[in-house]
């Protein structure tokens, strides 16, 4: 990393740096995780179908998705009965993508040690 790659991701301390704190504690929960990665893969979908497909209850499935929309990760929108969730920030996969893309390197220097076999994160092998 060069200098200025360092000081462009200097955090001011304050109300940004609490919100970034904030959007990390977001993603740091598995079902969240889990839940991000189904939209993420499959597009806009009801709590139904994203609580059935990571395989947990509607009711647990809805507080997890309205943080995430809380939080500004997730967008949603009223369809008749249903609620629909999309991805509303787009950053969100690059930021999984460089974190999931870590953890699988990280676990193939160290053989694996840490992570137990058919772990996946947001729904992927590793």
């Amino acid at each position: 990393m060069t200098n200025s790659t360092l000081l462009s991701m200097a955090i001011p301390p304050g109300p940004v740096l609490e919100e970034v704190a904030a959007r990390f504690a977001l993603l740091a929960d598995p079902t969240r995780l889990h839940l991000l990665g189904l939209v993420l893969e499959r597009g806009e979908c009801n709590v139904g179908e994203l609580a059935e497909a990571a395989g947990i209850s509607v009711a647990n499935a809805s507080q997890h998705l309205r943080r995430l929309a809380a939080g500004g990760i997730l967008g949603r929108r009223r369809a008749g009965a249903h609620v629909r969730y999309r991805v509303a920030d787009q950053t969100v996969e690059d930021i999984c993508d460089i974190v999931c893309d870590s953890v699988r390197d990280r676990a193939r220097v160290l053989g694996g040690a840490g992570l137990t076999a058919g772990a996946s994160i947001l729904g992927e092998e590793v």
